[in-house]
């Protein structure tokens, strides 16, 4: 399916769009929710206010200087269901891939579609090679990543202030187009 007007991709049951100020309730919710604490980490957002004020920092100000960002991953009618798209953390060399999805829509197969198409949306930009990061505990984020194409590289430090977390590439078989360096 080819995208509309705001929207990044289109898959079977998805849209990926750019996050803004509204979609602070889903980033408060989301950002607070157990397993993204536990795999991911606290972020200290408590208040829609704060969740505005990290999409406007985080997403929109990332769009606005690389061209892609964390994105809203929403049903076609709408109904708002996780995160998936593409960071640029000062601490990596790499772009990588990020996904989060709220409790209710986890194990129904949405993070593997979200992720397919941010991976094309990702060669549509020319990000090669394309990393992803994981905590070493997240068996669910690993078999994602794997059944992605995605290979461990090394142990990094993304976050000074956090523990390490495994680094994957995309393996250059699948795409064709990710080189090691």
């Amino acid at each position: 399916m080819t995208p509309g007007a705001n929207e990044v991709a289109v898959t079977g049951r998805l849209r990926l769009r750019p996050l803004n100020e509204g979609d602070a309730a889903t980033h408060l919710a989301l950002v607070n929710d157990p397993t993204f604490t536990r795999f991911i980490g606290e972020r200290n957002q408590h208040t829609l206010e704060d969740a505005r004020a990290a999409i406007v920092a985080g997403p929109m100000a990332m769009l606005a200087k690389y061209g892609h960002a964390m994105y809203m991953a929403e049903l076609h009618d709408g109904t708002p269901i996780g995160f998936c798209g593409l960071l640029k953390r000062e601490a990596l060399d790499y772009v990588d891939i990020g996904y989060a999805f709220l409790p209710q829509w986890r194990g129904q197969g949405y993070a593997l579609e979200a992720a397919q198409a941010t991976v094309r949306h990702a060669a549509t930009l020319g990000v090669t090679p394309l990393a992803a990061i994981c905590n070493p505990a997240n068996a669910a984020s690993i078999a994602l990543l794997l059944k992605l194409g995605f290979r461990f590289e090394r142990m990094v430090t993304a976050d000074p202030a956090r523990p390490m977390v495994r680094l994957y590439l995309m393996d250059p078989q699948i795409t064709g187009r990710a080189t090691v360096v």
